[in-house]
């Protein structure tokens, strides 16, 4: 019934997180727990609920009542049973809501995140209308267990929602949690936008091929009957607020060059996302990787923030060991630091502990710390990326104790000044060592590693 109002209001039928409300107030849920199931910010939650009872309000007192009804949460169901109670006895349900077939809450009319091909939600000339939501997830993983980053998420929701940024980027070494980081944030804003779309490069799609998906996507959603050129894409863009995520955008560069530089059927990528950054529209771009591109990387702007995702606060990384078997112990905390606090580094070593009956205090006596054949493996991926020079410096720096200074970078390392510096930048850019204080150093943990 509550749908059926809605749609005589605004004409559009109740979307995925209005239904959700409805029937989690009827079952008297508070909407701290309404926001857990649907994954979203519960004062997100409380706007879209007093929105929907400022509808139901309206359509009320216009429609069905004669006199000013105020729905609110806590009066919903009453008013609900009230209401159907009238219609049926006043006989008026031919006219407005059909009793036989009473929905209080209105049912899915598509599977949540896909796109609504149901005519009915058509847009109309309503000024109140709501927009109907296009949110094709197919090809985002499922989130699994998440950790404390309450800060980055805050940072990512600030800069999207109100900065209104129109390319950003996460990245940060393998293992960080950058695709649940994006998961959890489409999680919480998607229905902020017409459009979110997530997609994954692993599978290496030309721009030619990722367009087509893209206008196929824009042109079923918008209730076009032909497909929308190519041209018209980035007009699309300017006229509808979008969320695109691409996840696993190292996939574009070549392997065996310095960061950032892209494989040649990749290449038409770096005007692309050049013209993402420097035209005005209403959409925003998220890319997920180990590096990013070259060209978000040479320039600095405000509409094209990058979030650097380090490791976890200890108590978080606690739970990770904890979550994998093995015992707390009061030097758990020089463990965690030791792993830089990766939640898959820490997952990974933990679970090798477990297997071998090893403990916290039995791992820290012995140097080198671990690094099993599990984490070797995990590393392999972003190091078949680096190039000769690359690993060669690495090398070098893995025989230092600590973080040296470029001067003596320069007596140690066999290479030309202005080469040293590239790879330097390079090598920063992909995570494998740290700037701090003019000195370069690499992480106790990758030392072992033979590059």
């Amino acid at each position: 019934m509550a749908d059926a109002l809605v749609f005589a209001k605004t004409g559009q039928h109740l979307d995925d997180l209005q239904q959700a409300i409805a029937r989690g107030t009827l079952q008297g849920k508070k909407y701290s727990e309404i926001a857990q199931e649907k994954h979203c910010n519960e004062s997100y939650v409380r706007d879209v609920g007093a929105k929907l009872w400022q509808i139901l309000s309206k359509e009320l007192e216009e429609e069905v009542t004669e006199e000013v009804t105020k729905v609110t949460k806590s009066n919903f169901r009453s008013t609900m049973e009230r209401l159907q109670f009238a219609l049926f006895s006043s006989n008026v349900a031919q006219d407005s809501v059909q009793i036989r077939n009473i929905n209080i809450c209105g049912e899915a009319r598509q599977p949540p995140d896909t796109t609504n091909q149901n005519p009915q939600n058509k847009t109309t000339s309503n000024p109140q209308q709501t927009p109907t939501f296009h949110h094709d997830l197919s090809e985002m993983p499922k989130l699994g267990s998440f950790y404390n980053r309450t800060a980055e998420l805050e940072l990512l929701k600030k800069e999207i929602l109100t900065e209104k940024a129109q390319l950003l980027t996460i990245t940060g070494m393998i293992g960080m949690g950058k695709t649940a980081l994006g998961i959890k944030l489409v999680e919480e804003i998607k229905h902020e936008f017409e459009y979110v779309i997530w997609r994954s490069l692993e599978t290496c799609p030309t721009l030619a091929q990722l367009q087509n998906n893209l206008t196929e996507i824009f042109t079923e959603g918008d209730n076009q009957t032909s497909p929308l050129p190519l041209m018209n894409l980035m007009k699309f863009l300017q006229n509808h607020r979008c969320l695109i995520i691409l996840d696993d955008i190292h996939y574009l560069f070549m392997r065996g060059e310095l960061a950032g530089h892209y494989q040649p059927k990749y290449e038409d990528y770096r005007s692309f996302f050049k013209q993402i950054k420097e035209r005005s529209h209403q959409t925003c771009f998220l890319l997920i990787g180990w590096e990013y591109p070259r060209e978000i990387a040479q320039i600095k702007h405000p509409n094209t923030p990058n979030l650097i995702l380090t490791g976890l606060d200890t108590a978080s990384a606690h739970q990770i060991i904890a979550e994998q078997g093995l015992e707390p112990e009061a030097n758990g905390s020089r463990f965690i630091d030791h792993y830089q606090g990766n939640p898959l580094w820490l997952k990974t070593v933990a679970n090798f502990m477990v297997e071998l009956g090893l403990t916290v205090t039995e791992v820290l006596q012995n140097q080198p710390l671990l690094f099993p054949q599990d984490l070797k493996d995990i590393l392999q991926q972003p190091l078949a990326y680096l190039s000769e020079p690359e690993k060669q410096l690495l090398s070098l720096l893995a025989k230092e104790n600590e973080a040296i200074a470029l001067v003596k970078l320069l007596e140690i390392a066999p290479m030309p000044y202005a080469d040293l510096l590239d790879i330097l930048q390079s090598l920063c850019r992909r995570y494998w060592i740290e700037k701090t204080d003019h000195l370069y150093g690499m992480s106790p943990v990758l030392r072992p590693y033979q590059f």
